[in-house]
């Protein structure tokens, strides 16, 4: 399948300013069919809320949970988006190719460690956005298959994303839950982080990577990457050390990245103001998360919960169950309201289902484009850059995928949970 060279980039039929850069759409133009989805999943959730079919004070406990996630959310994508533009990810992207010296095996090696290390500290979704685009720019300049390294990318962004509770958004909830400290987490889900990495390794390497799907026998070192802005540059790379200490050291997620984030903006301020556009909110992940956190604790109220109970008890095979249910449900529905659905049901005092459930709804969404938000704004970038994924095999090879190291992780979730 990836054996021929990668297509073409699509033409963007989008119109340009003068400059060359695609013009901005005004009016309902700008907002596309997800856009409208995440619109409406909020106006259904305040239609629960006025109805009161969702309690008031249930709307308002569920907004407070989230409150500090949505701060999180805003302030790591400001960070990410500053220091992608910065050239930061750039940088290192090239030098990871360099330091493979045209060996595929030490490049895989290298672009799996690059894209674990920035899903765990900066979340999923800055791989799939960020990273995505830098890997097949890079693809196209060393002419390397852009498939292998896409795969890379949206593998690693969900089954890299347990390890620390920045990974994913459903890791903060997790941590709340379980009643865990940063250190205490990552303690605990060391070992399922490793177990799934590795089980993705060997996806990757013999779906996509080995001699005979990449179809070539090494690849052409680039050269060093141009730095524009140099201060800027180190900067984006003083925030982000920041950001990782702050998280490393167990401060709180929200307000370490509101200070790395507020950093990087301040270097802009004095440097390149222009880069400091209302784009850099994340507007469409902050309606969808709080519209989920309104309709999900009403479909609960209407029953759903009744129906999720019976798969949530204890008892033998408990963990596995739980992380089976979740990954189902987070492959039909998202990820986000698969978590929470299951968690409303979960025991009072087992910390160990609710990693489980972690496991499920981040390791075992690899079947549907649409099972977590990451992997469709990685199925974007890769439509953007004429990188074509068949359906049906991506969704094969993500089952399986998702099966073994959904498996392999709550296996080596550690006695007691």
């Amino acid at each position: 399948m990836s054996s021929s060279p990668p297509s073409p980039p699509l033409p963007d039929p989008s119109p340009t300013t003068g400059e060359g850069r695609p013009a901005r759409p005004s009016g309902w133009r700008r907002f596309g069919v997800l856009d409208l989805v995440r619109l409406g999943l909020l106006v259904l959730g305040l239609l629960f809320v006025l109805t009161g079919v969702l309690p008031t004070a249930v709307a308002v406990d569920s907004v407070a949970r989230v409150s500090p996630l949505l701060l999180f959310l805003t302030a790591v994508i400001v960070l990410a988006e500053l220091a992608r533009r910065d050239g930061l990810f750039d940088v290192i992207a090239t030098r990871v190719a360099i330091l493979g010296r045209g060996n595929y095996a030490l490049l895989f090696a290298l672009c799996l460690a690059f894209a674990s290390l920035t899903t765990a500290l900066f979340n999923l979704d800055t791989t799939a956005v960020l990273l995505t685009p830098v890997l097949l720019a890079l693809a196209a300049r060393a002419g390397i298959a852009a498939l292998p390294l896409a795969m890379t990318t949206v593998w690693t962004a969900n089954t890299a994303s347990l390890l620390l509770p920045v990974s994913n958004l459903t890791n903060l909830l997790a941590m709340d839950r379980a009643g865990l400290s940063t250190h205490e987490f990552a303690a605990r889900m060391w070992a399922p982080q490793l177990a799934a990495i590795a089980v993705t390794a060997l996806f990757l390497w013999f779906g996509y990577w080995r001699r005979g799907a990449r179809g070539a026998r090494r690849y052409e070192v680039p050269s060093p990457t141009p730095v524009g802005d140099r201060p800027l540059l180190w900067a984006a790379a003083t925030a982000c050390l920041l950001f990782a200490v702050g998280v490393l050291a167990g401060a709180p997620v929200e307000l370490v990245a509101t200070v790395a984030a507020a950093l990087l903006v301040v270097a802009h301020v004095l440097r390149d103001r222009a880069a400091l556009t209302s784009t850099l909110i994340p507007w469409r992940l902050l309606v969808f998360v709080t519209g989920l956190f309104l309709v999900v604790p009403a479909l609960n109220e209407l029953g759903l919960a009744a129906l999720l109970a019976p798969f949530a008890g204890e008892g033998a095979g408990s963990a596995l169950r739980v992380a089976a249910v979740g990954a189902a449900l987070g492959n039909l529905v998202n990820n986000l309201p698969a978590y929470t659905a299951v968690e409303a049901v979960l025991p009072a005092g087992e910390p160990g289902l609710v990693l489980a459930l972690l496991i499920g709804t981040n390791v075992g969404v690899l079947v549907t484009p649409w099972a977590s938000l990451a992997t469709l704004l990685w199925l974007e970038s890769c439509r953007r850059h004429g990188v074509r994924i068949a359906p049906v095999r991506f969704a094969l090879l993500g089952g399986g995928l998702a099966v073994v190291a959904t498996g392999a992780a709550v296996a080596a979730l550690p006695a007691g949970g």
